[in-house]
Parts: structure tokens; sequence; C-alpha cells
């Protein structure tokens, strides 16, 4: 436990001033799925927690430098958890999960620890939670947008003109897409609970703003 709550300590410092959706809220919520399902699934708990913690920890690299927030994250962990000396194979195989964690890269995660990453995160951006974290999520980095002129290449929707437009494209291009994605009969429950949700907003969404 002493780990564990040394590198939720070293996530929430290096997060401090995350604007997006990926902040320290969002890492103790997949944290907590991944428990959830490992209870019905199983799988290391060590390295499902500290996977969890440490999957979107290169985010602020990410948004300063570029590059994949999840190859960024995977060497910090690699460092945090050599540094506190973890043994090797455990941090092999937590770096592995975090690698293959990211929806739009479609990596096939090659442990169960991996999968219930995977699910866990993808689970977070579903339901009221997912709703809430992709409006944030736009406003930020329309935000960065103006702030900066940095664009991130794989969220173009959150530049439209009109952010009910790019609102539609993303729900289209992720939430609605991430059932045929899930590895664990544990998540794929979770998920079809939070997709009823999701329609429901956009149903009334779509009458709220009809022209008709």
């Amino acid at each position: 436990m002493v780990l564990i709550e040394k590198t939720r300590k070293f996530v929430a410092d290096v997060l401090a001033d995350e604007p997006s959706s990926h902040e320290m809220s969002h890492i103790e919520r997949v944290e907590s799925t991944c428990m959830v399902i490992q209870s019905e699934e199983g799988g290391d708990i060590q390295v499902i927690r500290l996977a969890a913690l440490l999957h979107d920890v290169g985010v602020v690299k990410e948004h300063r430098e570029g590059g994949d927030h999840a190859v960024h994250s995977a060497e910090m962990a690699y460092d945090l958890l050599m540094k506190e000396g973890v043994e090797s194979s455990v941090v092999d195989h937590v770096v592995s999960c975090i690698r293959t964690h990211r929806f739009s890269r479609g990596h096939k995660a090659a442990s169960l620890e991996g999968q219930i990453l995977q699910d866990a995160d993808r689970i977070d951006a579903l339901g009221a939670i997912g709703i809430f974290r992709a409006v944030m999520s736009m406003g930020a980095l329309r935000s960065l947008k103006h702030s900066s002129g940095i664009e991130k290449s794989s969220s173009r929707n959150a530049y439209a003109a009109d952010p009910l437009d790019g609102f539609a494209e993303y729900m289209e291009m992720k939430p609605f897409k991430i059932m045929g994605g899930l590895n664990t009969t544990t998540a794929k429950r979770i998920a079809a609970d939070r997709l009823r949700i999701m329609h429901q907003y956009l149903d009334a969404l779509e009458v709220e703003t009809s022209n008709k």
C-alpha cells in the first residue's frame, strides 16, 4: 500500500494543473472501475492499480511537447517504479498495460491486466461522466488553441466552428464505438447501462436544438 500511495501522490503532483479531462479525478475513477472489473474477472491487483494510477501521467508532457501521452506515461512509470525498487517483471507488466491503453490507437492488450485498464479507461468516456468529460475536454482544447496555437491532431472535432457539430462528431467517433472494443464481460455490462444514458441525453439535445 505504501507504493500505491506514493504513486498516487506522484501522479497528483504531476497532474495538479492539468486543464483537460485527464485530471486526477479521472485517474481515480479509472482505478475504482479497474477494481470493480478485477473483482469479477481476476488479475494482479498491484499491476492493475499501478497501471491505472500512471496511465495518463504523461498527458502534461503531451500538451507541452506533442507526441503520445501513453508513450510518455509508460516512460515516466518505468522511471518511477524502477527508482522505487519494484521488481523488473512487475515494472515491465505495468508499462505494457499503459502503452496499450488508448482507444484511439487501437492496440490489443497483451494481458488480462492490460485489458482491464483498457476497459476501465474507456468506460470513463461513457455515461453522464463521459458527457461531462467530452464537453470539458473540448473547451480546454479550444482554449489551448486560442492561447498558444497548439492543436491536438487526434481531437479535430474539438475545433469545429459549431461546438454542437463537434460534439456530435465526437460521439459517433468514440463513445458509440467503445462497446465493440471492450474486452471483459463485466465492462460490457457496465458500458451498456452508461450508453443508455448517453442516448437519452442526445435525444433530449436534438429536441432542444431543433429549429422545427
